[in-house]
């Protein structure tokens, strides 16, 4: 919660307010109505009623503001003047009239004023009509039913001595279990002085109902109910600030760039090159000349295998790839192959879905001239040892590309550490428009490719006798480039890094293991692709059912999975399938979905759902 437009009413902005001592009286009360607004709320231990509060304020111990780095990022200000109303005073009523709004929707739930009667069972993780978005990343992955908008003042507020009162008064998911304050006994009150973590220090606390109100579709109703996007491995949703940056994009920057003088070049120009410099930070790529703008994976996979391709592989030469890749990281190799008399081979995998070391090392030889794979699986969400395996192709002299399609919005990627020789991926798998995608090359092989498209933008010269090319990244981005979605790639990119890959990393992870616990408890599921080291994506199939009519069930009730082969066919095939149904997550997905994902199933499994 911001609240960065307060003003004390003595005309100060809150910040020069910060010297006055916050209002104890008002937030013990605020937080005794709270509770007591709750189904078989008491007034919470360590905290005085109402009617006690004035008789009690003095006792107190004083709220104390511990002392933070000066660039400790932080969601509104860290102390309150006693003048000035709590912010979260309204929030507070809102959240409670959109609980209400959000039972009302579901059917079968009786409805009171402002909450939930008593009477109606609260979620659980085995039954949840409704949970928070706000999802606790160290403690249980069941969220609290009720989110408390104002938990980040209460962090600075609270001596870790009153955090630990509060934490024997419980806002439970399960109405039957008890549970401390998630909002507080996860994170400690940092003392003075303390370093905080790097990513503490760069980024604000992960806060996924404000993430959700970043993009607007996920207000969409489909069939009468609320979207739940769950097919993210295709495509992801895009964030309001991408939509407006194409928007201004095409408002005051629109013109063709690197060719005119006039003003709207210029501005169109920087905002292109501004992207290419995004994606090198991204990537964390030596140089900007490093990065290519192309279409998307597989026009990158395509250039590498149409310009250095033809030109390093020849007969009898060797290109591994893995049981896992998508068309796109198996055609341009089989094609390559069929022209220049190469051989095609294939690292296998386990039953688990990881890919067989022992088994890649072997493959791997002096004739072995390139290997490619995916970092992460689009059909199985396994994340292959990529550092572990480039180095290995690197000791043979083999050169490697990384696909990174289904890994840049999971993780963070730094091509200098991985070491790869080309990296790929997607702009509209990170939360950028579609049409745009980047690869990465290292300087000296791009330099040394010949162009594999002829044009415009590309040249320093051209006679009838001969064209002289420019360097990269140039010489690979013939004619007119996709210009406005290279610049929402780079409002994307701004987004993601904002909220910290390490952040949503960490969020992701909790999400997946609270998915895999609730499909695995659904009887005739079966999850395909059980490795360990996993990222985004669940697979299945549902016994009695094919996958089509599950995901056509499904999307009856506002929930978009992704039914078929997942353009993976060779890997579904390994395991005995065609297809399989795959809800694949994000940033942006909470328990609630998965909840709803589970609960849906279950009806389907039950024969309750007719198709």
């Amino acid at each position: 919660m911001s609240t960065s437009n307060l003003d004390h009413p003595s005309g100060e902005s809150l910040d020069a307010a910060s010297s006055y001592l916050p209002d104890v009286e008002l937030l013990t009360r605020m937080a005794n109505e709270m509770f007591s607004a709750l189904p078989n709320a008491t007034p919470a231990a360590g905290v005085p009623s109402s009617t006690a509060a004035a008789s009690t304020a003095t006792s107190a111990p004083a709220l104390e503001v511990p002392s933070f780095p000066s660039d400790y990022p932080r969601v509104g200000s860290s102390v309150y003047a006693s003048a000035i109303p709590l912010p979260f005073e309204d929030e507070l009523n809102t959240l409670l009239s959109s609980a209400k709004e959000s039972y009302s929707a579901v059917p079968g739930i009786a409805q009171t004023a402002g909450v939930p009667s008593a009477a109606v069972p609260l979620p659980t993780q085995e039954n949840s009509a409704l949970t928070t978005d706000h999802f606790n990343l160290t403690t249980s992955p069941i969220p609290s039913v009720i989110p408390l908008p104002f938990e980040e003042e209460l962090r600075t507020l609270l001596t870790p001595a009153q955090k630990a009162t509060l934490a024997h008064t419980a806002i439970p998911a399960n109405p039957n279990q008890a549970s401390s304050f998630y909002f507080l006994d996860s994170i400690a009150s940092p003392a003075a002085g303390t370093p905080l973590p790097a990513y503490a220090a760069a980024h604000p606390p992960f806060d996924v109902n404000a993430i959700r109100r970043d993009f607007p579709i996920l207000k969409e109703l489909v069939h009468g109910r609320p979207l739940i996007w769950l097919d993210n491995a295709a495509t992801t949703q895009k964030p309001q600030s991408v939509i407006d940056r194409l928007s201004y994009f095409y408002q005051h920057e629109n013109s063709n760039i690197h060719r005119a003088a006039h003003e709207l070049a210029a501005r169109a120009t920087d905002a292109y090159e501004d992207a290419r410099k995004k994606v090198r930070h991204f990537l964390n790529a030596p140089s900007v000349d490093e990065i290519v703008f192309v279409r998307g994976t597989t026009e990158g996979i395509n250039l590498v295998a149409q310009s250095w391709g033809r030109q390093h592989i020849n007969e009898g030469d060797e290109i591994v790839i893995s049981w896992l890749e998508h068309h796109a990281n198996i055609v341009p190799w089989q094609q390559l192959c069929t022209e220049k008399g190469a051989k095609l081979r294939v690292a296998p995998v386990d039953d688990h879905g990881q890919i067989l070391l022992d088994e890649y090392q072997k493959l791997l030889n002096s004739r072995t001239k390139l290997v490619a794979f995916s970092q992460v699986s689009n059909a199985l969400g396994t994340i292959t040892p990529a550092q572990q395996m480039i180095a290995m192709a690197h000791r043979v002299g083999a050169r490697v590309l990384l696909d990174g399609a289904q890994s840049v919005s999971h993780m963070r990627v730094d091509v200098q550490q991985l070491d790869c020789d080309w990296f790929v991926f997607s702009g509209h798998k990170v939360f950028a428009p579609t049409g745009i995608g980047a690869l990465f090359g290292k300087l000296e092989l791009l330099n040394a490719m010949p162009p594999w498209q002829g044009g415009g933008n590309m040249i320093q010269d051209v006679t009838f006798e001969k064209t002289i090319y420019h360097a990269a990244p140039v010489r690979f981005e013939a004619g007119t480039g996709n210009i406005a979605d290279a610049v929402g790639l780079g409002a994307a990119i701004d987004y993601v890094q904002r909220i910290g890959l390490e952040n949503i990393s960490r969020y992701e992870h909790q999400l997946l293991v609270y998915a895999t616990r609730g499909l695995s408890s659904i009887p005739g599921l079966r999850l395909i692709g059980t490795a360990p080291e996993k990222a985004g994506v669940l697979s299945f199939v549902l016994k009695g059912f094919s996958s089509e009519e599950v995901g056509a069930a499904l999307n009856r009730e506002g929930i978009a999975v992704r039914s078929g082969h997942h353009c993976a066919q060779p890997i579904l095939r390994r395991f005995g399938l065609e297809t399989t149904v795959r809800p694949s997550l994000a940033l942006y997905n909470t328990c609630a979905d998965i909840d709803f994902l589970v609960a849906a199933l279950r009806r389907i499994q039950s024969g309750r759902t007719s198709f």
